[in-house]
C-alpha cells in the first residue's frame, strides 16, 4: 500500500453499527427457539439448525467472495451485503415454513462471511495503517455489544411483539446502517493487482508465517469455544447459580468484553505478537482455575469477567495480524481467517460437548487450556519467521 489514505472515522462507526446488527441477527434465534419451533411446527433442534446454517454459509462466503466480486467496487459490495442483511431479517420474520426460515438464515451467513472477510481490508481503506488496530477494535466493539444484548433483546422483543417481530425489528436498523454507509464510506474501487491476488485464498498457505498464524488462530478459537459454549451448564451444575445470578454473571462477561475491545487497540501498539501470546496463556490459566474453584461463585465471577475482558478483545489482535502480515492480500487473508475461525469454533464446541458429556466439565476445560497454551506457543513461533509475504513464498 502506498500513498496517504483519507481518514473516514464516520465510515468506521457505520461499520461498527453494521457489525452490531449483523451479530444480533446471527444469534437472535438462540433466545427464540421455542416460539420459532412452535409456529413453524418443527423441533427446537431443527430451529437451532438455523444457527448452523448461517455458520456453514459464512465459511462458503469467506472462501469465495473475493474471487466472485474481484471487479466490484468495495463500497458497492458492502452496501449490497448490508441490503442482504435486511432481506434476511424480512425473510426469517415472514417465513411460513422451515425451508424459508433456513433460506433466511443462509442469507445472514453469506453476509457474516463476506463482511468479516473484508473487515481488515476495509479498515485499511478507511484509516491510516497505524490506526487500523483502533478501527478494528471499534468494529469489534459492535460485536461485543451485540453479544451482550442479542439474547436478552431477542427474549424481550419475542415477549412483546413475537419472534417474527423480533427479526423484523432488525430490518429498520439495517436500513439505517445502509444509509449511513452510503453517506460515510468513500469510493473504494478494486485494484487490478489486488483483484487478481484475492482470487485464490489458499495460495497464501504457501507462506510459513501464514500457516503458523492460521494454526494459532484455529487453536485459539477452538480452545475458547470448547469452554465458552458450555458456560451455562457449568454455572448451573457446578457453581449452582440460580437464573438471576446466571444472567448477572453472563452480563459481567459481556460488559468486560466490551471494555476489552475498547482498550485492546492501544495495547496492540506495544507489541502485537506479545499480546497474541499472552492472551491465550491468561485464558488457559482461567480455564484451569475454573476446574479448581468452579464450585465457588466468589472465584468464578471475577475469573469469567477476566475471561470476557481478554477473550473478546483477542480477535482484534488476529485481524490486526492479517492487516500487518498481508497488506496486499488483506481480503484473501480475511477470507481464509473467517473460514479457519468458523471451522475452529465448530470443531472446538463439538469436541467440548463430547468431553463434557462423557468426562465432565473438568476434561473439557483442561483440554481447552491445553489448546490455548498451544495457541500461545504457535503465536511465538509465528513471530520468529519472516513476516513479509510479497514475492517468493517462505516455505
Amino acid at each position: 500500500m502506498t500513498g496517504a489514505m483519507p481518514t473516514a472515522w464516520s465510515g468506521v462507526f457505520a461499520m461498527s453499527l453494521c457489525v452490531f446488527a449483523l451479530i444480533a441477527s446471527e444469534f437472535m434465534p438462540v433466545s427464540l427457539l421455542t416460539p420459532i419451533a412452535s409456529q413453524l411446527r418443527i423441533t427446537e433442534g431443527m430451529a437451532g439448525q438455523g444457527v448452523a446454517m448461517s455458520g456453514a454459509f459464512a465459511v462458503l462466503a469467506s472462501l469465495s467472495i473475493a474471487a466472485l466480486s474481484r471487479n466490484v467496487n468495495r463500497k458497492t459490495l458492502l452496501l449490497g451485503l448490508t441490503a442482504v442483511m435486511c432481506l434476511s431479517g424480512a425473510v426469517v420474520g415472514l417465513a411460513q415454513d422451515y425451508k424459508t426460515y433456513l433460506i433466511g438464515r443462509a442469507l445472514i451467513g453469506l453476509v457474516v462471511g463476506g463482511f468479516w472477510s473484508m473487515s481488515a481490508a476495509t479498515a485499511m481503506r478507511l484509516v491510516p495503517l497505524a490506526e487500523v488496530p483502533r478501527a478494528l477494535a471499534i468494529f469489534n466493539g459492535g460485536n461485543a455489544l451485540a453479544t451482550i444484548v442479542a439474547a436478552p433483546l431477542g427474549s424481550y422483543l419475542g415477549a412483546m411483539v413475537g419472534w417474527r417481530g423480533a427479526f423484523l425489528a432488525l430490518v429498520p436498523v439495517g436500513v439505517l446502517v445502509l444509509i449511513w454507509q452510503w453517506i460515510s464510506l468513500p469510493d473504494m474501487p478494486t485494484r487490478s493487482l489486488q483483484a487478481q491476488r484475492s482470487a485464490n485464498v489458499f495460495r497464501l498457505l504457501h507462506h510459513r508465517v501464514v500457516r503458523l498464524g492460521m494454526l494459532a488462530t484455529a487453536l485459539f478459537f477452538a480452545g475458547q469455544f470448547m469452554l465458552f459454549t458450555y458456560l451455562r451448564p457449568f454455572l448451573e451444575s457446578v457453581t449452582h447459580v440460580e437464573v438471576a445470578t446466571l444472567s448477572l454473571v453472563l452480563l459481567g462477561v459481556g460488559v468486560s468484553g466490551f471494555v476489552g475491545t475498547s482498550v485492546i487497540g492501544r495495547l496492540l501498539r506495544f507489541g502485537l505478537y506479545r499480546a497474541l501470546a499472552i492472551i491465550p496463556l491468561v485464558m488457559a490459566t482461567i480455564a484451569a482455575a475454573l476446574v479448581a474453584f468452579g464450585d465457588r461463585l466468589g472465584a468464578v465471577f471475577p475469573l469469567l469477567a477476566l475471561w470476557g475482558l481478554v477473550a473478546t478483545a483477542a480477535p482484534v489482535g488476529w485481524w490486526s495480524w492479517v492487516a500487518r502480515t498481508m497488506p496486499d492480500d488483506a481480503e484473501a487473508g480475511g477470507g481464509l481467517s473467517v473460514a479457519v475461525i468458523q471451522l475452529a469454533i465448530a470443531g472446538g464446541s463439538t469436541l467440548g460437548g463430547v468431553l463434557y458429556d462423557t468426562s465432565g466439565h473438568g476434561a473439557a476445560f483442561l483440554v481447552s487450556a491445553a489448546l490455548l497454551v498451544a495457541a500461545s506457543g504457535t503465536a511465538v513461533l509465528c513471530a520468529r519467521v519472516p513476516q513479509h509475504i510479497s514475492g517468493r513464498a517462505d516455505v
